[in-house]
């Protein structure tokens, strides 16, 4: 009796003798659970002849303390320079901006609207969105008036 190596393989049993193999990405980040938790191992594994320093162990707490506290810190900065972000691109509604296109060239025009839909705030400049990051410069359109009106009453 001969045995068909692709039918023996397609009717392979499922079960305890198949094996699924499941790939983990790893954590590269060590964040105050991972931390407590080699803590408490260290702890529940000790040799009880030789238990843990004290010092040693409240070294790691405030180790621990003090990344919690620098993670709060660069957390808040980055809330912080988005909302500064959010508001100078608010400001410049109204205002005439430059800037530089895809093409190399200078574009100057009013800021008629401003998108927040994504991590840099966009403004509307001739219809175009554009980049808070691109923009070179800033001409404020009461300081225009304020120069129009000047050549007028110069001129008269």
């Amino acid at each position: 009796m001969t045995i068909d190596a692709v039918a023996a393989t397609a009717a392979a049993p499922t079960g305890m003798y198949s094996s699924t193999t499941t790939t983990r990405t790893p954590n590269q980040s060590m964040d105050s659970e991972v931390f407590m938790s080699l803590l408490v191992t260290q702890l529940q594994n000790q040799d009880p002849s030789a238990p843990m320093d004290t010092n040693e162990m409240i070294a790691q707490t405030t180790q621990l303390a003090m990344m919690e506290k620098l993670t709060e810190m660069a957390t808040a900065s980055g809330e912080g320079f988005s909302l500064q972000m959010r508001t100078s691109a608010a400001a410049l509604v109204g205002e005439t901006v430059t800037y530089t296109d895809p093409d190399g060239a200078e574009v100057t025009g009013l800021v008629s609207s401003v998108s927040f839909a994504g991590p840099v705030p966009t403004v509307t400049v001739n219809g175009e969105p554009v980049a808070l990051d691109v923009i070179s410069g800033v001409t404020s359109a009461r300081a225009e008036d304020t120069e129009d009106a000047a050549e007028a009453t110069t001129a008269a």
